[in-house]
């Protein structure tokens, strides 16, 4: 498959704009145009599509968008290039936002992606692209330099039993915030999500951490980080 760089959005007058230039990476022709199409009417400009990884890396170097969305499974053997385009892209233009999007819950590629530097990374469910405020806000929080990770993938990690796990501690209060914080959510986010005063959310992540024997850390990325390193265990 070709690929296929928009004329327009490649222009200098689309570089003036704030709207936020997306590349996508799939090799279904229907999925790829249906992304274009709510992309483009969320607000989002779509720079250009690629059917598979070869074609990804070629549009990002001669384009640079903000964001890539790309498959973890693409051609030709459709395991995992569109996984190894993205750690690609992230080694050779580390400002370039990154989502991989996959059919099911695979955490070892998350761990992998989020290895080096998980700032501007993105793990979601392609079925989350059905709830279309939701997947555009998940793009907008990546390029923002935020790390977003499906809630399933962390209820899974969570919810994860354990032998003698230090996550057998923590209320239940204290793992619903973990969840949201391991989601990428700031402690703004989390009062909000659960109705709580932003000084109780602070209060249970002091809690949490001191239970996991985790420090926290200033930058929300490193606390996501570490919580899923932790979790991986």
């Amino acid at each position: 498959m070709s690929v296929t760089p928009d004329p327009v959005t490649a222009g200098a007058t689309a570089r003036t704009q704030v709207r936020l230039r997306v590349i996508i990476a799939e090799d279904t022709v229907l999925l790829r145009e249906g992304l274009r199409r709510v992309l483009t009417d969320a607000g989002l400009d779509v720079a250009g599509t690629a059917g598979d990884a070869d074609q990804l890396l070629q549009l990002v170097e001669a384009l640079r968008p903000d964001v890539v969305l790309a498959d973890i499974r693409m051609p030709p053997t459709q395991t995992t290039e569109g996984l190894q385009a993205a750690l690609e892209i992230r080694r050779r233009w580390p400002g370039t936002a990154v989502i991989v999007l996959s059919q099911h819950v695979e955490t070892e590629h998350l761990f992998e992606l989020l290895a080096t530097d998980p700032r501007g990374i993105g793990y979601v469910l392609k079925e989350r692209v059905a709830d279309i405020a939701q997947f555009t806000d998940a793009i907008r929080r990546v390029a923002a330099g935020e790390s977003v990770i499906d809630p399933e993938v962390v209820s899974r990690l969570v919810a994860r039993p354990r032998r003698d796990s230090p996550l057998e501690t923590l209320t239940e209060r204290e793992l619903a915030v973990l969840a949201l914080m391991a989601e990428g959510r700031s402690n703004q986010a989390i009062a909000g999500q659960l109705y709580m005063s932003p000084k109780t959310v602070e209060t249970h992540v002091g809690n949490l951490f001191a239970k996991l024997g985790l420090l926290p850390a200033a930058e929300d990325h490193r606390r996501v980080l570490a919580v899923l390193t932790y979790l991986r265990r």
